[in-house]
């Protein structure tokens, strides 16, 4: 069953942050993440909970792959440029 992988970020140093999705990509890509949204324009209809700044969507093979993902050893100096450059909230969803 599909999962996806849902970041919402707030960019406080885009120079660095373009680096970071340069890598983030093919990293997510090798785990089979296909990415859904990138930071496109959005239309948030409803806040009470949240308000948005930038999403991205990844969709995922599996939960299991994505947490592989965002766990792995080779994500981790890239997930650290992401944690240096930006603030982050990630969920990871099962699919339908």
């Amino acid at each position: 069953m599909s999962a996806y992988l849902i970041v919402d970020t707030r960019i406080t140093n885009p120079a660095v942050y373009e680096e970071y999705k340069k890598m983030a990509k093919p990293m997510a890509e090798k785990y089979g993440g296909t990415y859904l949204a990138r930071g496109g324009e959005m239309d948030v209809l409803e806040n009470d909970l949240w308000t948005p700044v930038r999403i991205v969507i990844i969709e995922f093979p599996s939960m299991k792959k994505a947490q592989a993902f965002v766990d792995s050893d080779e994500y981790a100096p890239i997930k650290l440029m992401r944690w240096n450059n930006a603030q982050c909230t990630l969920v990871l969803v099962e699919g339908c």
